[in-house]
């Protein structure tokens, strides 16, 4: 795979084992698009459930086979959707789509490079990533059904193989699942962390950085560091499985049996589990808050607001992401006082979040602001972020947090910061970048429907979710009707379904205009956007290398919008200088 840009490639090389950035960087997006459209259908057929409890649905049968019988949702099936759901959306869309896509596109385009540090090993990356994703889709298909304990998998649950089907062979699939995806992050990680340090061009300081760059390399850092700690967790729980140990297993009871399990503590897993769980937050959240980043400032044509403040919110964001887990587990019995400092801690990474926000409106502030879909999916993102973070502080709270833990509430939360802001920012990606993917120009006006779309339904889901949780509701339960005390909030779990179903079909949108318009789409030029980033000086037709001659030369930061000293509103990084003229 040398650098000369004329040689031949078959169809395996090119698209099967290929070490080019820019192909990986599209194997990871059209995985991460089909396991999106698997996760969310499975959400629709468990939110119908949750609706419209105990009532016939054919599409239930027709579907899901022997696990809705007569057209009703069993209650295991519903707890494996549920799993299954939660796990591919963290994982496989929003860390391998947001990371694995963005990463390998951007990182060697931005900063000047001509690959990445290792092609092989990014190669490798993406078929661990690619052969976790068919194990944990080929889970769904097992005979006692697929994992069921909760994304999460607590023991002593997802420890005992007997406590109930989907722990059995379904739980062994989704851990070897895990693993290999761990493997797949650390891999792409290393790679995007020494391939930034060590490949930047000539002139290309860390202060010339764009911030996407900046947010996809404390990412890499983050995964790094906290994804061993899940799969030193995973083989642990595995060994309690299968080798008689008693790592988070101690005094239980199944069927009136006595197990000779003694001496673990469950509670040890959750604390390995949300010590990566915490990070992992960051690691799809950082990714998605760099490239609005970058959209912003290019479509407000303004330099962003405040650069080196938010290089230093991403650095604190990703230090703090690393001492808050404990806000996970305030009602598992922990030290008071321990709660106390993740209480403290948990407050504290609210100040570089709400940096970022306050950043993000000052450069949109008196902006010459240009509303293409990636703006307003931008403008989504730090909508989201703001209000989900808002409720995040109340679950920051100890004293708060007893009352909603493991409610409807954290699903609302949760979900706006991450099924939306995480979303938003890869769809915003998707639009902004699609030219340099595919040489070719999404439809805008699709673009718009399926934001608005998205964003109302979006808010319609989630939002009510808070008043549900409040109310005292509890997540993962399968059937809420038969509680008399939440009758008063009884009216609300159809309205969510409602709009999760219209919400999912939005998105059959976006599907048709990405896949139609790679082949159809109008020709894309070299820089659609006249954004200043280095992308923009390469050719629209992929060559290896990605630079037909030398590699360029940086000479000034990246969001030099609007400058008054250049008549375009626009200078490129590779632009010199003038005589007198000072970086920002």
């Amino acid at each position: 795979m040398g650098g000369h840009s004329n040689h031949q490639e078959s169809f395996v090389s090119k698209y099967i084992f290929s070490q080019d950035h820019k192909m990986i960087s599209k194997q990871f997006l059209m995985t991460a698009v089909f396991m999106g459209i698997l996760a969310v259908l499975l959400s629709v057929l468990f939110r119908i459930q949750l609706g419209w409890p105990g009532e016939s649905f054919t599409i239930l049968e027709t579907f899901l086979g022997k696990w809705a019988p007569g057209g009703v949702l069993d209650r295991n099936a519903y707890l494996a959707l549920v799993t299954i759901h939660g796990t591919i959306m963290v994982f496989f869309v929003l860390t391998g789509g947001l990371s694995g896509t963005f990463a390998n596109l951007l990182i060697p385009l931005q900063i000047g490079a001509r690959d990445m540090a290792s092609g092989f090993l990014n190669m490798l990356s993406y078929w661990f990533f690619l052969v976790s994703s068919i194990i944990m889709v080929f889970s769904l298909f097992l005979e006692g059904g697929a994992a069921s304990g909760g994304w999460t998998i607590y023991p002593p649950l997802s420890a005992l193989p007997q406590a109930m089907p989907g722990s059995g062979m379904g739980m062994t699939f989704w851990l070897l699942s895990m693993t290999l995806f761990v493997v797949s992050s650390l891999l792409g990680g290393l790679n995007y962390i020494v391939t930034i340090i060590n490949l930047r061009t000539k002139g290309m300081t860390m202060l010339r950085l764009p911030l996407t760059i900046w947010a996809l390399f404390v990412t890499a850092i983050l995964g790094v560091l906290s994804f061993p700690v899940l799969v030193s967790a995973v083989v642990l729980l595995m060994m309690d499985r299968l080798m008689g140990t008693a790592f988070f297993l101690s005094d239980i009871h199944i069927g009136g049996e006595a197990l000779d399990a003694t001496g673990g503590s469950p509670i040890l897993f959750q604390h390995l589990f949300w010590f990566l769980g915490h990070p992992e937050v960051y690691i799809v959240l950082l990714p998605a808050l760099g490239i609005s980043s970058e959209v912003i400032a290019t479509n407000s044509r303004k330099p962003i607001f405040g650069y080196k403040a938010m290089i230093g919110s991403i650095i604190a964001i990703g230090f703090l992401s690393f001492i808050v887990w404990g806000h996970h587990m305030f009602i598992t019995g922990m030290n008071p006082f321990i709660g106390s400092v993740f209480v403290f801690t948990t407050l504290l990474i609210a100040i570089p979040s709400a940096v970022k926000a306050f950043n993000y409106i000052t450069t949109l502030w008196k902006g010459n602001i240009r509303f293409t879909p990636a703006m307003l999916f931008s403008i989504g993102l730090v909508s989201t972020f703001v209000t989900g973070g808002l409720t995040g502080i109340i679950l920051a709270d100890s004293a708060l947090d007893v009352s909603v833990h493991d409610t409807y509430f954290v699903v609302g939360h949760f979900h706006i910061v991450m099924g939306m802001s995480a979303i938003f920012g890869m769809f915003a990606g998707v639009y902004h970048w699609y030219p340099k993917m595919f040489g070719t120009m999404m439809n805008n006006s699709l673009g718009y429907v399926h934001f608005w779309l998205t964003i109302v339904c979006g808010y319609g889901v989630f939002f009510p979710m808070h008043f549900v949780g409040l109310a005292g509701s509890p997540r993962r339960y399968y059937d809420e009707s038969q509680f008399a005390f939440l009758d008063g909030v009884a009216d609300l779990q159809p309205i969510i379904s409602v709009f999760a179903i219209i919400g999912s079909l939005a998105q059959i949108v976006f599907l048709f205009n990405f896949f139609y318009n790679i082949y159809r789409g109008q020709k894309a030029s070299e820089n659609p956007w006249k954004g200043n980033t280095l992308e923009w000086t390469t050719p629209v037709e992929h060559i290896h290398g990605n630079w037909p001659g030398a590699l360029p030369e940086v000479h000034r930061w990246a969001y030099d919008y609007s400058n008054p000293e250049h008549e375009e509103d626009f200078v490129l990084q590779t632009t010199p200088l003038k005589k007198g003229e000072h970086e920002h």
